[in-house]
């Protein structure tokens, strides 16, 4: 392979210049929380269909404590969210969904951390590549500056590190932000995911367990439409 394909790391360092440390600290940063947002997204991941019928089946059957406990034994915001509701069993409608709110103002923030981070490096790295690029031709015009004064021929050659400079920047901006902002948009697509998840997992549990309370006769699990 020819071209910057065929150069080394350092090279393509070297020749972008100063700017190329902050672009790919950038990068650095942006892998990283990738990599921890999909780790912690895989921990959290349960059936909620199932789950949900799980709780409902031992609220039935007046298992208030194995409900609590099978939401214990599992990491994820909704099994959170259903836990403090259960804890709330036999309390009124409002009180029921008081404490699950509660409950969601400590679970969406952690889904949520660390991804402004991610969209400020998505935002910054193309920047970042731009004002590369502004370095490398004012690179260039100086170059022609100095020839002029000199009276000296201008080659090619003259031109080749601003320029290179210029392009490699922007590239390896644009080469952190493309996937970073894909990174992010997945990210966020998952977090409201998850979020709607709670939400209808909370408003079947009240719905589940006022009807109890109402009727005093085991109610149906309510199912996703």
């Amino acid at each position: 392979m020819n071209g910057i394909w065929a150069m080394n790391a350092w090279e393509i360092m070297k020749m972008g210049g100063p700017l190329m440390i902050p672009i790919l600290l950038c990068s650095v940063f942006a892998l990283e929380i990738i990599i921890e947002k999909l780790i912690y997204f895989s921990t959290i991941q349960i059936n909620t269909s199932q789950f949900k019928e799980n709780i409902f089946s031992l609220l039935r059957d007046n298992k208030i404590k194995e409900a609590v406990q099978l939401c214990d034994a599992h990491s994820s915001p909704v099994a959170k969210i259903l836990r403090a509701g259960v804890l709330k069993f036999g309390a009124a409608r409002e009180e029921i969904k008081e404490s699950m709110e509660n409950a969601s103002l400590f679970e969406i923030p952690k889904l949520e951390s660390r991804l402004g981070i991610l969209a400020t490096v998505a935002h910054i790295s193309p920047l970042l590549g731009l004002l590369g690029t502004v370095t490398g031709m004012i690179s260039c015009f100086h170059a022609i500056q100095v020839r002029a004064a000199a009276f000296n021929p201008l080659t090619p050659g003259d031109l080749a590190g601003g320029i290179g400079e210029a392009l490699i920047t922007t590239m390896a901006g644009l080469m952190v932000a493309i996937p970073s902002f894909v990174a992010y948009n997945y990210c966020v697509s998952r977090i409201n995911q998850f979020t709607l998840e709670m939400e209808r997992a909370a408003t079947e549990l009240v719905n589940f367990m006022c009807h109890i309370a109402q009727s005093g006769v085991p109610a149906e699990i309510f199912k996703d439409s």
